[in-house]
């Protein structure tokens, strides 16, 4: 009963918190497009990259009015001067301002789906300007041409691709599936890069009765795990690897 209590009294918390979550959320998407293009316009890629940066550093604050706190963990040197196929679960929209502020010095870039590239402030500026792949999922004539060459653009800099193999979020923190497509194209096409492995937790919380309201009190976590460097081993074996290594710490 005290939990079924505790409970209910943190879901009548969370709606005005959810309240001026959304405020400063959408603020913070609002101030972040303009100076995005100022960043484009002023400093080049490198200058966006530092908008991006700060925006994913303030998306993440906001969450602090949730009473939301993070921790991150990586005991492995990822190297600077070689591209990385990042592979992660999938559990929620903040799975994206988390990796690319803790693991920003590798300049990840994200496989998206087409539909984000319009309409949303900040978010549709940075998918369309910030190196980005964006994919018809319904049109495999469009996507596997766009991952390859997204492949191809992440090996010449030696940027990160960051993508999410289960295709869509997990509700309740269960891993699912991963899909192999998008891997083995990556893999084909950027055959250099290093394989880093990554798990996230209780970012499903956050939206476990909807966008609204929002999770309360959570501790999501990031854990860089061994990264997997494919030069001896096959396609399958890679997957095989990564995908045991991704779902080892997930935790429902």
């Amino acid at each position: 009963m005290l939990r079924e209590g505790m409970g209910a009294l943190k879901r009548i918390v969370s709606y005005p918190l959810s309240i001026v979550f959304y405020l400063f959320f959408g603020l913070t998407l609002l101030i972040f497009h303009p100076l995005q293009w100022l960043g484009v316009k002023l400093g080049g890629a490198k200058g966006h990259r530092g908008m991006i940066n700060l925006m994913n550093l303030c998306l993440l604050r906001c969450l602090h009015f949730l009473g939301v706190t993070f921790s991150f963990k990586n005991e492995h040197k990822l190297p600077k001067d070689r591209s990385l196929i990042i592979v992660s679960n999938h559990q929620s929209m903040f799975d994206i301002p988390l990796i690319s502020w803790y693991l920003r010095r590798h300049k990840p870039k994200f496989i998206s789906k087409i539909e984000l590239g319009s309409g949303i402030p900040s978010i549709s500026f940075n998918l369309r300007h910030g190196g980005h792949a964006l994919i018809d999922r319904k049109n495999s004539k469009q996507s596997i041409p766009e991952i390859s060459r997204f492949g191809k653009f992440i090996a010449k800099n030696k940027f990160s691709a960051v993508i999410f193999p289960e295709g869509t979020r997990s509700r309740n923190g269960e891993p699912k599936q991963f899909a192999p497509t998008g891997l083995k194209i990556l893999f084909k096409n950027a055959p250099e890069a290093l394989v880093v492995p990554v798990t996230i937790n209780n970012s499903w919380k956050l939206v476990r009765f909807g966008n609204f309201p929002m999770g309360i009190g959570l501790h999501l976590t990031l854990e860089v795990k061994e990264p997997v460097d494919g030069e001896s081993l096959t396609t399958e074996e890679i997957l095989d690897i990564t995908e045991k290594r991704v779902i080892s710490t997930i935790k429902t």
